[in-house]
């Protein structure tokens, strides 16, 4: 069945078919513009009126009201009228928007890094097993079809994302606060607070569609109180709560208002056309749909019924037909016949026909219609009419009239008290089959313990706009090449306690963006129960985490980060949860574990953690909705994605991997979680082009970097651990002159996304309780540290370590909070097994401070800081080994127009060192690791700094350079002139 006007229509619920009339006048105002006096005939005003309006806006030229955001995800699940080219939250379920759906999917993949290729990545690298091939086409197939489904039901990925804006509670304009969570092993929610004597019965989700949909989301609306004396205001009036006054605090003439707006709007006789057609088309559609002989007492008995109370006669609809509605006592019900019905809907169209003159006129326009085609639809699509199309997208949508109406803050604090207020604590009340049960809510935005300790409550955070935070910086650009400065806030600190944001604000971001560094990562922000975790054991996830301040808080240090040009990346914990019933998500709608794997399978096995279900549609939602929430909320620039192997299988990593690719394609690996972690990238990349995402995953999983469309999962960088692992190794078990360069070298070059590699001599796993810094290592400050090393070995070893690494290994650096300067104690959260002590949990900046080796090795990582932003050693691709000697210990190579000389020899320094290179020019010296102030010898000679090539072949290469290389030492030197050669 099509019908010939600008709505769309899938099947409505019962309460909408009371709502024909607004369907009605909704399609022609979609087509012509609006027109309020048809209202006055059903006892609206025009301010009640505005209220099928107010949330109207043009798209693409056609003017279109969209549900409104705090109603649109109910909408969507249960059915409803929508307007024809529907607002971007709004999703198209007709033949039409499916189309473009598909057509929006296909152009998104294709502006992906190039054309679809599901293998794409595997033929580029020459693996040809098949096995792996299938399982990678397969994964491709699933991802396209599940990419066509959310355009379906949200219209786009991005849109899909945007849960966090309905879910958990917030402020509505309608004088009211709602809340939305989902647990569909419940079978009654409710919000419990202080605000409301914690009685679960007094703001409950109703029965019906309003209150609970089929997908198990619940709506609780939580009303705000009039006060005494105060007159209740119309069902539209909204208030701006960010605004002490706005335009409905001044005196406006309505009349004068709507008559501008008309004259400004309207063609001439277009007017008229909604006067004399307005119910043509409900006549039209109710009579297709229920058939002219309609019994309405079986069809539309909780419609359009009447009432009797016990002093007057009302009309009256009940939407629950559940049968225990609270003021069902108040009335009587009395029947109407059929032609009771019609002769009171004829007499009420003859008395507004007799009361309006203009419903006479336009009879010129055209009609509308329901047409029959004679197909049966399971919906029924409603298409334009070309006529009235053309002229809606020739006009230009009046001014927002309905903001006139809106009042701000200071109206609203003296009409009402508000039903919940900033700081107020809340949880959720449900009812499940195996009782009730409170839980923090799963989007809570700020989560505190309670004065006794015993429970973790949410905290409504509604702050007025002028306590707010208020964003001064802009979002850095992304830098050519990343050096990762890793922190952890609560240790941040100088002495054995938290520190806070504000601490890490005011002392730290300073510190960092003098060290030479442009991306600060922080880990333990997302709110976790138990602290000894170190962050890693998330409760709530859409929280920060409490202990260190509050939103505002976090805020500022993001801001300020932004100001120092500093980009701010987070470390997200979507791997796995926190066991924690009450306060996290385990079991959150009892045994149903709506958010978890059931059985062994949701557990983590050695952790203790849960595993999100993550082919489940609506833990996909809340997954990504997490991600782009701290991003838009808190202006976080970038993500290191917590323990990918986790995730990708169901043994969790710990399994050995000797089967080469079928280890990435066998019954154990988790394709739901390969398909998130690709959902994750492509929307986070599409908010972004300078988004960055990392990919911790300690199997190196095939196409972890690579495009989508090729195959790949579309993370920017992995995280190469092999130095990190490397280098404690070395230090702890084999003596230094029997190092092995050419082991060192093999294990820090891999050839296989090099330029899309982070590496790190160390972060903080290698200081963690049970471990050790380098320093500690190399300078005798630890427990167990190695013997045979002196303090001048140990700082040179340290510096040249870090240089090797950074320059030789991958396209990214990371350091750990600390350890650029040596810092020289492990790193040991407050727990159990150390009576809660803070004795390892801070940092020592004071050793900055003095002259010693810790201040040496400082200014080292600052100068190594500034070569890279000079001459940006990270972004110049891969190296070129020129010499590696196991017996004299040296290593050199070349990147880019930088050649880099190590020294691991012990004793040997070494005056004349010849080496090959293959450009022939002069060369620079631009960093020393032997210098005094770096904590070296100063043995170089101020001659050693300009080096010249000569035509002599060496290590293969055309041109020979002769070097001075002290021992246990780096230098780095740029090419300053090139020499013409002859052929």
């Amino acid at each position: 069945m099509a019908l010939s006007t600008g709505i769309q229509c899938v099947p409505a619920f019962k309460s909408n078919l009371v709502s024909v009339e607004a369907v009605t006048w909704a399609s022609q105002a979609s087509l012509s513009g609006v027109k309020f006096r048809g209202y006055e005939r059903s006892g609206l005003g025009l301010r009640q009126s505005l209220g099928y309006l107010r949330d109207r806006h043009v798209v693409g030229g056609r003017v279109i009201r969209s549900i409104g955001r705090r109603a649109s995800r109910t909408c969507k699940r249960i059915g409803c009228v929508r307007m024809a080219g529907a607002e971007e939250d709004v999703a198209q379920p007709t033949k039409k928007g499916n189309t473009q759906s598909k057509n929006n999917v296909a152009e998104e993949g294709d502006t992906n890094r190039g054309g679809v290729n599901p293998v794409g990545f595997l033929k580029e690298k020459g693996l040809k097993t098949k096995a792996f091939q299938t399982f990678t086409r397969e994964r491709y197939k699933a991802l396209k079809d599940l990419k066509q489904l959310i355009a379906e039901r949200d219209e786009d990925l991005v849109e899909f994302a945007n849960a966090y804006e309905d879910m958990g509670m917030h402020r509505n304009p309608g004088h009211h606060v709602e809340f939305y969570e989902w647990a569909p092993g419940a079978r009654f929610c409710s919000v419990v607070g202080d605000f409301n004597n914690r009685e679960h019965r007094k703001h409950f989700a109703r029965e019906g569609y309003f209150g609970r949909d089929d997908f198990g989301y619940y709506h609780v609306r939580i009303d705000d109180v009039l006060r005494e004396g105060e007159e209740e205001d119309n069902a539209t009036q909204e208030y701006n709560y960010d605004a002490d006054y706005d335009k409905g605090d001044e005196d406006i003439d309505e009349d004068a208002l709507f008559e501008r707006i008309d004259q400004e709007y309207w063609d001439p006789g277009e007017d008229e056309f909604m006067s004399g057609h307005k119910d043509d088309l409900a006549q039209e559609l109710f009579t297709t749909i229920f058939g002219k002989d309609l019994d309405p007492m079986e069809m539309v008995k909780d419609i359009s019924a009447k009432y009797k109370s016990k002093k007057k006669k009302k009309m009256y609809y009940d939407d629950d037909d559940s049968g225990d509605d609270d003021d069902d006592d108040e009335y009587e019900r009395e029947p109407q016949t059929l032609e009771e019905f019609k002769a009171a809907v004829e007499s009420h169209m003859e008395e507004w026909l007799a009361s309006n003159a203009e419903a006479q006129k336009g009879k010129d326009l055209p009609s509308i219609l329901v047409e029959d085609d004679g197909i049966n639809r399971d919906e029924m699509e409603l298409v334009d009419d070309p006529v009235w199309a053309k002229r809606v997208e020739e006009k230009e949508w009046p001014e927002n009239y309905w903001e006139n109406f809106v009042k701000g803050r200071k109206a609203w604090e003296k009409k009402y008290i508000p039903g919940i207020s900033h700081g107020d604590r809340y949880r959720a009340y449900l009812h499940t089959p195996e009782g009730p049960l409170e839980r923090v809510p799963a989007w809570a935005s700020y989560v505190l313990p309670d004065p006794d300790g015993n429970e973790v409550s949410a905290i409504f955070w509604d702050l007025p706009k002028d306590q707010q935070y208020n964003w001064k910086f802009d979002r850095p650009s992304k830098p050519q090449t990343l050096r990762i400065y890793e922190c952890h806030v609560g240790i941040s600190g100088e002495s054995p306690k938290i520190a806070s944001f504000n601490d890490f604000t005011d002392t730290v971001l300073p510190r960092v963006a003098k060290a030479g560094y442009n991306v600060i990562q922080l880990f333990g922000i997302q709110e976790h129960a138990d602290y000894s975790s170190v962050g890693y054991k998330v409760t709530n996830f859409f929280a920060i985490s409490s202990r260190f301040g509050t939103p505002e808080d976090f805020k500022r240090l993001v801001d300020t980060a932004h100001g120092l040009g500093l980009m701010v990346v987070m470390d997200i914990v979507h791997s796995h949860a926190a066991p924690n019933e009450g306060n996290g998500l385990a079991s959150f709608d009892g045994a149903n574990d709506c958010y978890f794997y059931p059985g062994r399978r949701g557990h983590h096995k050695r952790w203790g953690t849960r595993m999100f279900k993550y082919g489940e549609y609506e833990v996909l939602r809340f997954l990504l909705s997490n991600s782009k929430w701290w991003f838009m909320e808190y202006k976080v620039d970038g993500f290191y994605f917590h323990s990918v192997t986790s995730m990708l299988y169901t043994h969790n990593g710990f399994t050995p991997f000797t089967s080469g690719l079928d280890d990435y394609c066998n019954q154990y690996v988790d394709k739901d979680a390969l398909i998130y972690l690709s959902l994750a990238n492509e929307m986070l990349h599409q908010l972004s082009p300078n988004m960055i995402t990392i990919a911790e995953d300690a199997t190196f999983y095939p196409g972890l970097v690579d495009s989508i469309n090729k195959g790949g999962l579309g993370f920017d960088y992995y995280v190469n651990s092999a130095p990190s692992e490397m280098w404690p190794f070395l230090i702890e078990n084999v003596p230094i002159q029997e190092w092995s360069v050419t082991e060192i070298t093999g294990t820090l070059i891999t050839t296989e996304n090099t330029t899309k590699a982070l590496v790190y001599s160390e972060n903080h796993n290698q200081s963690i309780v049970g471990g050790q810094s380098l320093a500690e290592a190399l300078l005798g400050t630890s427990k167990e540290s190695s013997k045979n090393i002196s303090k001048l070995e140990g700082i040179s070893l340290h510096k040249i370590i870090r240089l090797i690494t950074l320059s030789l290994a991958g396209s990214a650096y990371l350091n750990f909070m600390g350890n650029e300067f040596g810092h020289p104690k492990w790193v040991e959260f407050p727990r159990a097994k150390n009576n809660n002590s803070f004795a390892h949990a801070y940092r020592r900046w004071d050793l900055l401070e003095e002259q010693g080796p810790h201040s040496q090795l400082a200014a080292f990582d600052q100068a190594l800081m500034e070569v890279d932003e000079t001459h940006n050693i990270l972004g110049q691709g891969l190296p070129n080994m020129c010499h590696v000697n196991d017996t004299t210990k040296v290593i050199v190579y070349t990147r880019g127009n930088l050649l880099f000389a190590f020294n691991f020899h012990v004793t040997d320094t070494y005056e004349m060192y010849k080496v090959g290179v293959q450009v022939a020019g002069e060369y620079e010296l631009v960093l020393n690791s032997d210098q005094p102030n770096f904590g070296g010898l100063g043995q170089l000679q101020e001659a050693d700094k300009l080096l010249n090539t000569t035509r002599r072949q060496s290590d293969g290469l055309p041109n020979t350079l002769l070097l001075v290389l002290p021992q246990l030492s780096a230098q780095v030197y740029k090419l300053a002139r090139v020499f013409e050669t002859s052929s």
